[in-house]
């Protein structure tokens, strides 16, 4: 390979965004797939829960119906009182494990399949690093469930942690008590080091979306200020 192909981007680029409830995922998503698409870069959007995770509503439903929660997504005008993955008992845990561990493996065949759909950019509104933050990491167990999966997952070329404060974050998206996000923040900061995470700060919603350019060009090699999409070069 020359040194002009070795500049060349290596497509499709894996992008991840990860963070507590209310760190405003969806907002930054929509617009760095707008940004994607007015550079003529084709993207593939892929959620998580809806995607990848097995029988994804049967969980949901057993998850309310044992841990009377309340459904739905919380909004300022619309708080609702959530009881699934802030509930942490011992058992739960140990079978979050086993889930995640086939969440892991379903995540495999649904990044590579992707790679092979022809887009040029691959965006996952949150990625296995959400499952695991539910998880408590203070537990050697779960530790090594956790280091076991991180092997097992592809790893994204860029996974965003979007950081946020607790309390903002609840204000946005009344869902869970602050005690918990408080404790899932700590857990998505400990994967971050672990994982090699790129932590977005708290700051302006443009503030985010240039951070969040500014690294997707440096690790994909794409401009994507004006520029149009670049053919997909062999490894």
């Amino acid at each position: 390979m020359n040194s002009a192909e070795a500049t060349e981007p290596r497509l499709p680029v894996l992008t991840s965004f990860s963070g507590i409830d209310g760190a405003g995922k969806s907002t930054q998503i929509q617009k760095l797939c707008e940004r994607l698409s007015q550079a003529g870069l084709s993207v593939k959007q892929l959620a998580f829960w809806d995607n990848v995770v097995p029988l994804a509503r049967l969980r949901a439903s057993i998850s309310h119906r044992f841990l009377d929660g309340e459904a739905g997504v919380g909004a300022p005008d619309k708080p609702v009182r959530r009881n699934d993955k802030n509930v942490r008992a011992w058992y739960l845990s140990l079978a979050r494990c086993g889930l995640f561990l086939v969440d892991a493996l379903c995540l495999r065949g649904v990044v590579a399949a992707a790679r092979k759909g022809g887009a040029d950019v691959i965006v996952f509104d949150r990625y296995i690093y959400d499952q695991l933050a539910i998880l408590p990491h203070e537990h050697p167990v779960t530790r090594v469930c956790i280091r076991l999966i991180l092997k097992l997952v592809p790893t994204p070329d860029v996974a965003y942690l979007l950081d946020a404060n607790p309390e903002a974050a609840r204000k946005r998206k009344p869902e869970y008590p602050v005690d918990f996000l408080l404790q899932y923040r700590l857990n998505y900061l400990r994967l971050q080091q672990r994982a090699g995470l790129t932590l977005i700060p708290p700051l302006t919603v443009d503030e985010v979306h240039d951070a969040i350019v500014r690294k997707f060009e440096s690790v994909s090699g794409l401009g994507i200020v004006g520029q149009t999409s670049r053919r997909m070069v062999s490894a």
